[in-house]
């Protein structure tokens, strides 16, 4: 793994992609509010959904289950 990103950086590199997170939340079946969320630092993706969300952006070590 390449280390962890900050919240800021997985915001630029869905950016880089050219993908919303609208998008990024319906390709990995996750709730938009919840990404946004993690994305802005209301949430610290401790636990379930939030947890796979944070895993997937690349903003925490951890496995991703479904």
């Amino acid at each position: 793994m390449h280390g962890l990103l900050t919240p800021e950086q997985a915001r630029a590199a869905l950016d880089r992609k050219g993908m919303s997170i609208a998008e990024f939340s319906r390709l990995n079946g996750l709730n938009k509010n919840l990404v946004s969320d993690l994305l802005n630092g209301r949430k610290k993706g401790k636990r379930g959904q939030a947890h796979r969300a944070a895993v997937l952006l690349g903003i925490k070590e951890g496995e991703a289950a479904r």
